[in-house]
């Protein structure tokens, strides 16, 4: 089984904790990653673009002008498309852009995520952060000792003080362990998980 270092957030090593291989140790295909992290992006489209076609926008369907005799192109419409201020062709509607994936390819998607960034030794346990109060500054810091510019952080739970300290920092995203995903994995270079979100992270994808 994989062995990873324990940090306090000082980062000095206070211990060691052993992690399940399958989890933290997948082979990493980027091709299932990234096909879950579509599968997420789909997920989030708003998907409310919307145009009128003819049949919604103001207008008459009375005959404009007469058909023959006038010299201009015959028209039956002043809603036609053809038309200034007439309907669109085809246009965007309302939609639902997500798609359905199987539970098993999304756990896979976590365990490689969470596997490339062992590998690239870019995943760090802490077994706390040593927040006394709600300061942003103090979060910068302890990403600075750590040499980490974007991070995701991990939790086992609520935090309040971390959560509120981290939220006006642009590159950071503090997330509880049941709200990890892959998108945030690939987006963010670190990530920093709190001890005991560890046990809970791998009770959730080795079920």
């Amino acid at each position: 089984m994989p062995t990873l270092d324990v940090y306090n957030s000082n980062k000095e090593k206070v211990g060691q904790i052993e992690v399940s291989d399958t989890v933290f140790g997948v082979e990493v295909k980027s091709g299932l990653i990234q096909e879950v992290v579509r599968w997420q992006m789909a997920r989030r489209r708003q998907g409310t673009a919307c145009t009128k076609n003819r049949s919604e926008v103001s207008g008459s369907g009375r005959k404009p002008f007469r058909q023959k005799g006038t010299g201009r192109a015959r028209a039956g419409s002043n809603t036609s498309p053809l038309w200034k201020r007439g309907g669109t062709v085809f246009g965007p509607k309302p939609r639902d852009y997500s798609y359905s994936l199987p539970k098993k390819v999304r756990k896979l998607g976590l365990r490689m995520a969470l596997s490339g960034k062992v590998k690239d030794s870019k995943l760090w346990v802490l077994r706390d952060f040593g927040l006394e109060q709600i300061k942003t500054k103090e979060v910068v810091s302890i990403l600075k000792r750590f040499g980490i510019e974007k991070a995701v952080i991990i939790t086992s739970g609520s935090d309040e003080k971390l959560e509120k300290s981290a939220r006006n920092i642009p590159y950071v995203k503090v997330l509880r362990h049941e709200g990890l995903n892959v998108y945030d994995l690939v987006r963010y270079s670190d990530v920093l998980i709190h001890e005991p979100a560890m046990e809970l992270i791998e009770k959730r994808l080795q079920s």
